[in-house]
C-alpha cells in the first residue's frame, strides 16, 4: 500500500458535489486509411481486450490508522472504466464538446480505482473522440500526458501499442543498483512513519520561507502574496453544471512573439490570458481596478515516476489593470521570475509542503467559507507540455488533445494549455451557471495574440 502525499490529500478533501476534483483530456483521432465502416467499434473492441489494469490504474482508496493509501483492487472490472458511445447527428465539434462538459461534470465513485474514459463515435468527418478523466489525487498533469505518450506511438503503422492503464509500471533502481518494482510491498505502519518522518524535517524551511514571503509583501513589488487577489465574479459558489470550450493554437506564433519580446513561452500565455480576461469582464463590466492574480502549476517531476503529484505553485500578477499589452506583458514575466527565485533554493519536498501550506489556507477557505471575501488568487492557469512528434493511437493519428481541468468553489474557470507537436491546445473549462458565454474567451486569447504580434 502507498500513503497519499498532503497535495494528494487535499485533492480529495476539497471533493464535493458542485466540485468535481478529476482532470481530463478530449483526444481527436482520425482513422487508418485502412480503417473499415465499424472502425469507432473495432478500436472500441481493442481496447477492451486489455481488461487487466496496471498500477496506478489499478488502484482505489482504503484507510489505515486514519491514512488514506493506494491498494490494489483485487477485483478490478474494465467495464466499470470504459465506455463506447455515440454524438447525436449532426456530430458537430458543438455536439462533442457539450457531451464532455456533461460527461465531466459528475463525481467518480471512490470505491474503484478513479479514472475513466470514453470512445466517442459519430464526429463529423468520420473521426473519432476520446475522453479521459482521472482524479487529480491520482495523477498530475504532467504525469498523465508521459501515460498518454508512452501508450502512442510515432509510427503510423504500428499495431502494437497498449492503452495507458494495461502499461506495466517502470522499475527502477534502489540505491544499491538493484533494479526494483516500484509496487514491491512493504510494511503500512513502516511507510506511513517514514512518509511522517520526511515531512516533518521541511517543515523548519517550510516554515522560514513563509515567514519570509508574509515580510516581502511590502518590500517587493514584484512579490505577489495570497492575499492581494481583487475579488471578482471569477471568484463566486458555483454550481454542478460545466461548459468546455476548446481551440488549437500555431505553436510556431507563440515562439516567434516569445522572441519578439524576449519573454518565454509561459510568459506569452500569460498574456494572451491576461488580454482575454481583461476583455471579458470588462463586456460584463466587471473588471476590478486591481490586478488579477493567476495560480500557475509548476512541475517538479524529475523522475519518470507514474502516480500522485508533484507540483509547485507559481503566483502571477495577470496586470489587467494596466491598457497596453508590452506593460502586462512585462509585469506578468516580472512577478513569475520572483517566484522562480524564492523556489531556486528549495529541495523538491520542500517546495511541494510549501504549496500546500500555502494552499491549505485558501482550500479551508473554500471549504468553509469562513472569509467570503478573500482568495488566494483569481484563476488557474496551467501550461502542460506534452508530445513534440505526431503520435497515433493503435494506427488512428492523434489531431488534437485538449485538457478539460477543474472548476471549484471561488475558482469558476480554469485555463490550461497542452503542447502537442507544432501546436498549444488549450481548454477552458467554467460553471457554465456562473460566467455566461464563457466560450468567447477563445476569441479574446486570438485578439491578446495579435496584440503582442501588432506591438
Amino acid at each position: 500500500m502507498t500513503p497519499l502525499s498532503p497535495p494528494d490529500n487535499m485533492f480529495l478533501l476539497l471533493e464535493r458535489r458542485n466540485q468535481p476534483m478529476h482532470v481530463g483530456s478530449l483526444m481527436l483521432l482520425s482513422p487508418p486509411p485502412d480503417a473499415g465502416e465499424n472502425y469507432a467499434q473495432a478500436l472500441a473492441d481493442w481496447a477492451r481486450s486489455y481488461d487487466r489494469a496496471q498500477p496506478p490504474f489499478n488502484q482505489k482508496l482504503t484507510k489505515r490508522f486514519g491514512i488514506p493509501f493506494w491498494t490494489e483492487d483485487t477485483e478490478f472490472d474494465l467495464e466499470a472504466h470504459f465506455h463506447h458511445i455515440s454524438l447525436p447527428k449532426p456530430g458537430r465539434i458543438r455536439e462533442l464538446l457539450a457531451i464532455v462538459s456533461k460527461l465531466h461534470s459528475g463525481l467518480m465513485d471512490r470505491a474503484k480505482p478513479l479514472w475513466e474514459i470514453y470512445i466517442i463515435d459519430g464526429v463529423e468527418d468520420g473521426r473519432v473522440g476520446v475522453y479521459s478523466r482521472m482524479h487529480h489525487a491520482l495523477v498530475d498533469g504532467v504525469a498523465a500526458m508521459r501515460m498518454l505518450q508512452k501508450s502512442m506511438s510515432t509510427d503510423p503503422l504500428a499495431r502494437d501499442t497498449v492503452p495507458f492503464w494495461a502499461m506495466p509500471p517502470r522499475k527502477r533502481s534502489s540505491p544499491d543498483g538493484v533494479v526494483a518494482n516500484v509496487t514491491q510491498p512493504i510494511s503500512t505502519v513502516g511507510k506511513a512513519v517514514g512518509v511522517m518522518r520526511e515531512q516533518a524535517a521541511t517543515w523548519p524551511r517550510v516554515t522560514k520561507e513563509i515567514i519570509k514571503s508574509i515580510k516581502s509583501r511590502n518590500s517587493d513589488a514584484d512579490y505577489v502574496s495570497v492575499f492581494q487577489a481583487p475579488r471578482t465574479i471569477l471568484n463566486q459558489p458555483i454550481s454542478a453544471s460545466r461548459r468546455f470550450a476548446a481551440q488549437s493554437w500555431e505553436l510556431p506564433r507563440i515562439k516567434a512573439a516569445a522572441k519578439q519580446h524576449n519573454a518565454t513561452l509561459n510568459d506569452i500565455v500569460l498574456a494572451m490570458c491576461a488580454s482575454a480576461l481583461r476583455r471579458y469582464l470588462s463586456d460584463l463590466n466587471a473588471l476590478p481596478d486591481k490586478p488579477l492574480v493567476a495560480m500557475v502549476p509548476v512541475s517538479l517531476r524529475k523522475d519518470d515516476s507514474e502516480g500522485g503529484n508533484q507540483v509547485g505553485m507559481v503566483l502571477a500578477n495577470l496586470a489587467t489593470h494596466l491598457s497596453h499589452p508590452l506593460e502586462r506583458l512585462d509585469a506578468i514575466s516580472r512577478s513569475v521570475q520572483n517566484s522562480k527565485d524564492r523556489f531556486a533554493s528549495m529541495s523538491q519536498l520542500e517546495i511541494m509542503n510549501y504549496v500546500g501550506t500555502a494552499l491549505a489556507v485558501s482550500g479551508i477557505n473554500m471549504a468553509t467559507g469562513v472569509a467570503p471575501t478573500w482568495q488566494a488568487f483569481n484563476i488557474v492557469v496551467s501550461n502542460v507540455p506534452g508530445p513534440r512528434e505526431t503520435l497515433y493511437w493503435n494506427g488512428a493519428k492523434l489531431e488534437g488533445i485538449y485538457p478539460v481541468s477543474i472548476a471549484m468553489d471561488g475558482q469558476a474557470t480554469n485555463i490550461t494549455v497542452v503542447s502537442y507537436a507544432e501546436k498549444f491546445e488549450i481548454g477552458i473549462i467554467a460553471c457554465r451557471r456562473t460566467l455566461p458565454h464563457m466560450q468567447k474567451l477563445l476569441a479574446y486569447l486570438e485578439d491578446g495574440l495579435v496584440e503582442l504580434e501588432s506591438a
